[in-house]
């Protein structure tokens, strides 16, 4: 997945700004006929859990390790995203104060076709930043990051 140093720094001010409780936004780009993603631009988003969490039964989880994305704010950033010939190629979180890597909520939420960056956050701090790509049989496959500009 290719994206640019400035969205990367979008990325991060979003997880610090909501820290301790997770962030959450959109990644549009496009995707190449080789499935490679580039980021053209992030969307934030707010996350929605308190009003989405009925859509979850099976996961008791809050604010601080659960997120989710309101469908009408998706369906209108997809919309403007078409307008301008872009899509939405990933789905971004925080994790504060665990590591930034794919939880059992993040999995059965998980698109195949989506990049998922999530950004680890200790203390107040960016501790690391990793992007997952789940196959067709359900596992999440570590995505190389390649930073732009």
């Amino acid at each position: 997945m290719w994206i640019s140093g400035n969205n990367l720094a979008v990325i991060k001010k979003e997880a610090l700004k909501s820290y301790p409780h997770e962030c959450c936004g959109l990644l549009l780009g496009v995707i190449g006929e080789d499935k490679e993603k580039r980021v053209i631009k992030v969307v934030p988003t707010k996350n929605d859990w308190e009003n989405q969490r009925y859509h979850f039964n099976r996961f008791q989880g809050t604010l601080r390790d659960s997120f989710a994305i309101n469908p009408l704010t998706f369906l209108r950033i997809q919309k403007k995203a078409r307008q301008k010939g872009l899509q939405i190629v990933g789905v971004y979180h925080s994790h504060p104060c665990h590591p930034a890597i794919p939880s059992e909520f993040d999995r059965a939420v998980a698109w195949p076709v989506y990049s998922y960056v999530i950004v680890s956050v200790e203390k107040g701090q960016v501790k690391d930043l990793t992007s997952w790509c789940l196959n067709d049989k359900g596992i999440f496959l570590e995505e190389k990051i390649f930073v732009e500009g």
